[in-house]
């Protein structure tokens, strides 16, 4: 009997999840208010459904009382965060907030899977890191002084990355983290201040070569660090930054010419590039050493099909680091291939919601520091898929907001309440247009009326 919910609810999950996910492209077209809010509660019920399937599959196949009360408190998580940021915010983008919630219970599902005790712990980073970002918007709108800010922020990424690079330990080949703590992923959030604060004064010559050296230096202490997948997603939000703020092709054309240069030079430089490179080109060849992860996580794709093995039902545990950096591959075999290209295309509405808020906001400030985000969080997802799947080489990125990682869920959440603050502010530019608007009207009116009383006392006389 259980083997038979087991393979039903495969089918049941990817159901709702094919649902889910057309709900977040469907939502965002719809103008009637009522109708979008009604399929924004239906969301919230495609989460449960889903989340209720696959923990009585857990459940059921561990017989683990931990999984329930793990369950149960992920829920009081989400119905907390949901009615939160509904009483303090009434104009937040309950889209975006449910979104995230879908991205934590595919993370919370595979890691319950994997280790009930990862699983806790990230259930506990994430209550712990929501409940200070619900004062993030506020400070947004209220801050002013942000702006200001701007070699603050170029001042703390570069001692924190020449800290890491002086300092810690090298894991899994790269120094990452200080005292259990990744300092590159909160410096994502400084560098993207620092670029958006120092471009939206200056786009000059002069203005980009200071930004370029300052970028250069960020970057290259992280290549040092043998962080190379934290280098690519700096690289990536500095160029489109650039870009966006200049209008200029020529500064774009360069940046990559760049970035290509110092790419083949890093390939001669650094041994530790050269192994990613030979293990994406042939990762057969040295299965037993370089190439054994990236096998494995092919083989487990494979397994999976479209439709994947079921939930307890695979062999995820062979995948290297699966809770961190192949996660993707863990979903794929369990849960199929076509509910991990939902989950691409769930990561696709976040960022497509993130560049349609960057385009609406008026003021460049807060406008390059939703796409600097925005760009960041896009390149994470495809560099670790990618990797995964072979595409590109491995960068040793998490998936965010789904894989096991306390830095990265920490700094995403944070990211996502940014971004909140500045959909809130562009609801506030909305309202204040709408206002001058009506104003103007009125004024043109009341102009007319004027006149029109003025020719008639004419014609009398």
């Amino acid at each position: 009997m259980i083997n038979v919910i087991v393979e039903l609810s495969k089918y049941i999950i990817l159901t709702l999840m094919i649902v889910y996910t057309f709900h977040c492209f469907y939502t965002v077209r719809q103008s009637d208010e009522e109708d979008r809010n009604e399929l924004l509660r239906q969301q919230l019920l495609l989460i449960f459904f889903i989340d209720f399937t696959a923990f009585l599959v857990l459940y059921l196949k561990t017989f683990n009382f931990k999984i329930v009360e793990f369950y149960a408190e992920m829920l009081l998580f989400f119905a907390a965060i949901q009615i939160l940021y509904r009483m303090l915010y009434k104009k937040a983008s309950i889209l975006l907030l449910n979104n995230m919630c879908m991205l934590l219970s595919v993370g919370f599902i595979m890691l319950c899977r994997l280790d009930i005790s990862s699983a806790q712990k990230q259930l506990l980073i994430a209550a712990g890191v929501s409940a200070i970002a619900l004062v993030i918007p506020v400070m947004i709108r209220k801050m002013r002084f942000l702006r200001r800010l701007t070699w603050v922020y170029a001042g703390i990424g570069i001692i924190l990355l020449a800290a890491v690079f002086a300092l810690a330990r090298t894991s899994y080949g790269a120094k990452l983290s200080l005292l259990g703590v990744q300092p590159s992923e909160a410096i994502k959030i400084t560098f993207v201040f620092f670029m958006a604060s120092f471009l939206s004064r200056d786009t000059s010559f002069k203005a980009i070569v200071q930004v370029t050296v300052v970028a250069a230096l960020h970057v290259g202490i992280l290549v040092l660090s043998k962080d190379l997948g934290s280098a690519v997603i700096f690289f990536a939000a500095y160029l489109v930054m650039i870009y966006v703020a200049s209008r200029n092709v020529g500064y774009l054309a360069l940046g990559l010419a760049g970035g290509s240069a110092g790419a083949v030079v890093a390939y001669h430089l650094f041994g530790h590039v050269r192994q990613r490179v030979t293990a994406w080109k042939d990762p057969m060849a040295v299965y037993q050493n370089e190439g054994y992860q990236i096998v494995q996580s092919l083989f487990a794709i494979g397994t999976g099909g479209w439709f994947g093995m079921g939930l307890c039902q695979g062999s995820p545990e062979k995948i290297p680091v699966v809770k961190n950096d192949f996660i993707f591959s863990a979903i794929c075999e369990e849960l199929g291939g076509i509910f991990a290209i939902c989950l691409i295309l769930v990561c696709m509405s976040f960022f497509l919601m993130i560049v349609n808020i960057a385009l609406r906001i008026i003021n460049p400030f807060y406008k390059l520091i939703a796409l600097g985000l925005g760009v960041e969080y896009a390149f994470q997802v495809f560099l670790t898929i990618g990797g995964a799947t072979k595409f590109i080489p491995m960068t040793g990125v998490t998936l965010p907001l789904v894989s096991y990682g306390g830095s990265s869920l920490l700094c995403t959440i944070l990211m996502l309440a940014i971004i909140q603050g500045l959909y809130i502010l562009r609801e506030d530019e909305d309202e204040e247009f709408e206002k001058r608007k009506q104003e103007a009207i009125q004024r043109l009116r009341a102009g007319e009326t004027i006149n029109n009383f003025g020719t008639c006392i004419r014609r009398k006389q």
